[in-house]
């Protein structure tokens, strides 16, 4: 983490976490441990992992998660990387395991209350059934809040990068596990996941208002720094109606974005580690400041921290406070904006404002 350390004020900070995909914390020893459960061999193209430690020793790769823009071809990208984790997930259980493991490590950040982005099409393509998903992270969201006393309701994810039809299907498949219309209550919203690249949030702009007509809450990824991006972020705007987007950064270059979010009460979910990989510091924290400045909400987030250097919500709090230079105040209103643009019930939100009136910021 750039020689950083988690401060005690970082640490006891209550948190919100709102963008974090779950397959995303998927640690290399519950890997390793899923894939001699399930007998399944640990792997990238022509690579096998046969120890633990060679497992360990593939995640110091900087990935790149964006192919079209190069980089180097011996090793996985983001996202090569990412699937290939997804491998070891089969069974239940092992859904379940995934994600009390994640819920845990909740509790130990000091994490109140998360909305983890999931999908079912990355493992029903591999022949998983899609039950076997929902459930597993049913169970975990019953007893991770029981357990652990981390509350969490879910967002349903299309891979916006598998055809669209694909996706609606999947929906139709999760539908019963969500808030609406008396289902299971897991999660209570959708978004977009998975490869960016000429994919805009317009291609889903019938998927969403299906979802919105259903009583759930949408959302998109804009990611920082991509082809396109600010026809993604306006298309999210004023196209399709997002209540949030999932990075966004780019809005800063644009006036007619910054007012649109502004003028929609549009929050940004930002991941600053994940944009600090390919971003100088000088040229990056300097924009948190900006947002602040120019009165656009935003909260901070881990994104896929096992795939980031293991810097998870804590580690992106502490560089924010670090090379953004915020005042405690600052953080803890941005720790604030988390709570206000989550959408827990109103008892969790008011639990967690009381909780953070109580920080002392001199």
């Amino acid at each position: 983490m750039n020689n950083l350390q988690i401060s005690p004020f970082i640490a006891s900070l209550p948190k919100v976490e709102l963008h974090i995909h779950i397959e995303g914390t998927l640690q290399p020893l519950l890997r390793w441990t899923l894939a001699q459960r399930n007998n399944i061999p640990l792997k990238f193209k022509d690579q096998t992992y046969t120890t633990y430690d060679e497992l360990l020793q593939s995640y110091k790769v900087t990935y790149n998660h964006r192919p079209e823009l190069g980089g180097r071809k011996d090793v996985p990208t983001f996202l090569e990387a990412y699937f290939a984790g997804c491998e070891v997930l089969l069974k239940e259980q092992d859904f379940y395991d995934l994600a009390m493991d994640y819920l845990k490590r909740c509790q130990a950040m000091n994490v109140r209350y998360v909305e983890p982005f999931f999908d079912i099409q990355a493992h029903t393509r591999r022949g998983v059934a899609a039950d076997a998903v929902l459930n597993g992270y049913l169970r975990a969201q019953r007893d991770g809040a029981e357990k652990y006393g981390v509350k969490s309701q879910w967002i349903f994810c299309f891979l916006r990068d598998e055809p669209v039809e694909d996706g609606e299907a999947a929906y139709q498949t999760a539908l019963p596990w969500a808030t609406c219309k008396g289902g299971h209550g897991l999660f209570h919203a959708v978004g977009l996941a998975s490869n960016a690249f000429e994919r805009p949030p317009v291609l889903f702009k019938d998927a969403f208002a299906r979802a919105k007509e259903d009583g759930l809450h949408i959302t998109t990824h804009c990611d920082f720094g991509q082809k396109d991006t600010h026809e993604h972020i306006r298309q999210a705007i004023f196209d399709v109606g997002i209540e949030r987007i999932d990075h966004g950064l780019d809005v800063l270059d644009r006036e007619e974005l910054v007012e649109g979010l502004k003028a929609r009460g549009v929050g940004l979910t930002l991941c600053p580690h994940a944009y600090h990989r390919r971003t100088a510091t000088e040229v990056l924290f300097p924009k948190l400041r900006q947002l602040l400045d120019r009165g656009v909400k935003y909260c901070i987030n881990s994104d896929d921290p096992v795939y980031m250097h293991d810097v998870w919500i804590d580690g992106n709090q502490e560089k924010t406070y670090h090379y953004g230079g915020l005042s405690k105040a600052e953080m803890v209103q941005l720790a604030r904006n988390a709570v206000d643009m989550c959408w827990a019930d109103e008892q969790t939100k008011k639990d967690i404002y009381t909780e953070l009136d109580t920080i002392d910021t001199n």
